[in-house]
């Protein structure tokens, strides 16, 4: 039997701003979600028959007050974390809720509020980390044991984590500093147009590469995303809404997703590897099944939203979604060409084909990894929809996510405009 359909008819977002910024999470998140109802007519007290919310560091039960300001329906609400891949993994639940039939319209909302380092209560109340088995195959590998200087433990081992996939990447495929930083300048320079970035700022080569500003590894400050406050909603239907609702053009299909958590590949120390410590094993796996399942390829994509926390992960991700051979990354990264859109925005394209990250990624909006999974699907939805002015990639057909979380989850999401399929 085939799976029921599922679409996005409604998106929202607030401005990523700094962590420790001074709205509450309650302000934050009313806004995403009245943007989002409001973008389709709807009504959060008349339409919205049970709601997902994505947060890391707020208590039990935040979900609830956020909702509760939009009206008290009774209707389910499911809190859900998975470190920075919460907001999609919020979108993958409010789909599996549909899919049921037992509703057709969720509601999927992250946010967060955080601080400079990320927060480890557990460690700092003396007890087990979440993430003891990658700290462990992170020194097993042969990571520095040496403290990163002004980080808890948490921040300073991510920071290990993608340093050191970077350096192993040069070292087994000669991929070059050069190669991720022109994807911070790609970054950075895209985010000029995107209103909802904390940082709508270009850097040039040089400012970005600034050897003073090294953090570990290859990697300088400005090829890491900062952390940050913000909130994402997007409202998940059925065809059955839509039709109902006559929403067809404001629909964006999400034609095949797919969750892959840790495998026995993450921690194989026969086949060292600190890229699948971070999670490049999961999304090829993950991007593999969507290829499978749709009948489609990378060549059949146009435009792609991918987790940069660091700007090596945007080069691991061309190579683990199928963009381009192991080992090309830096090749497909440094060989791109600037584009004018119709908008007079300019996007950088690589392989003659794609757009990676025309909202900046989260090296410039930031990350408040409650919500980012969900503002890369708002970035993508108006793209497909035509609606994103000078970020806009032309003829957007075909849009691909990528979000990942150490811990760890790995997310990808393929979308389409939504097209009225004939019966038999």
């Amino acid at each position: 039997m085939e799976a029921r359909r599922t679409f996005i008819v409604g998106v929202g977002l607030t401005k990523f701003d700094r962590a420790g910024s001074k709205r509450d999470y309650p302000e934050m998140t009313k806004e995403a979600m009245h943007m989002a109802l409001d973008s389709a007519s709807l009504s959060y007290m008349r339409d919205v028959k049970a709601a997902v919310v994505g947060y890391c560091y707020g208590e039990p039960t935040c979900g609830q007050r956020a909702l509760y300001q939009m009206g008290l329906t009774g209707i389910p609400v499911f809190n859900t974390n998975n470190n920075c891949s919460t907001a999609s993994s919020a979108l993958f639940l409010a789909r599996t809720l549909i899919q049921s039939g037992q509703y057709d319209c969720v509601l999927a909302l992250g946010f967060e509020k955080m601080q400079k380092n990320l927060s480890q209560i557990y460690t700092d109340n003396g007890w087990s980390t979440p993430l003891r088995l990658h700290y462990d195959h992170l020194d097993a590998l042969g990571s520095s044991p040496s403290p990163l200087p002004n980080m808890n433990e948490f921040t300073g081992n991510i920071l290990k984590m993608f340093g050191d996939a970077a350096t192993e990447h040069q070292h087994l495929h000669g991929s070059t500093d050069v190669d991720i930083q022109t994807i911070a300048y790609k970054n950075h320079r895209h985010s000029i147009n995107n209103p909802y970035a904390r940082s709508q700022k270009e850097y040039s080569m040089e400012e970005i590469a600034n050897p003073a500003s090294r953090i570990y590894g290859p990697l300088t400050q400005l090829q890491c995303c900062p952390t940050g406050d913000g909130a994402a909603c997007a409202i998940v239907c059925s065809e059955n809404f839509i039709l109902k609702n006559q929403l067809e053009n404001l629909a964006v299909e999400i034609l095949a997703q797919e969750m892959v958590t840790d495998t026995a590949d993450t921690f194989n120390l026969k086949n060292k590897s600190y890229r699948n410590l971070c999670g490049t094993n999961l999304a090829k796996i993950a991007a593999d099944r969507i290829y499978a399942s749709t009948h489609l390829s990378p060549k059949d994509v146009d435009v792609l939203e991918v987790h940069d926390c660091f700007s090596i992960n945007e080069l691991l991700m061309y190579e683990a979604l199928g963009l381009c051979r192991e080992g090309d990354g830096g090749k497909l990264a440094s060989n791109g060409e600037w584009v004018t859109n119709g908008e007079g925005g300019s996007l950088y394209r690589i392989g003659n084909r794609w757009v990676v990250n025309p909202s900046g990624g989260l090296e410039s909006k930031g990350h408040p990894i409650g919500a980012t999974g969900l503002a890369q699907c708002a970035e993508l939805y108006w793209q497909l929809l035509g609606m994103a002015k000078k970020r806009q990639v032309p003829n957007a057909k075909i849009a691909l996510q990528h979000n990942f979380g150490i811990g760890s989850a790995a997310v990808v999401t393929m979308y389409q405009r939504y097209t009225q399929r004939s019966k038999l």
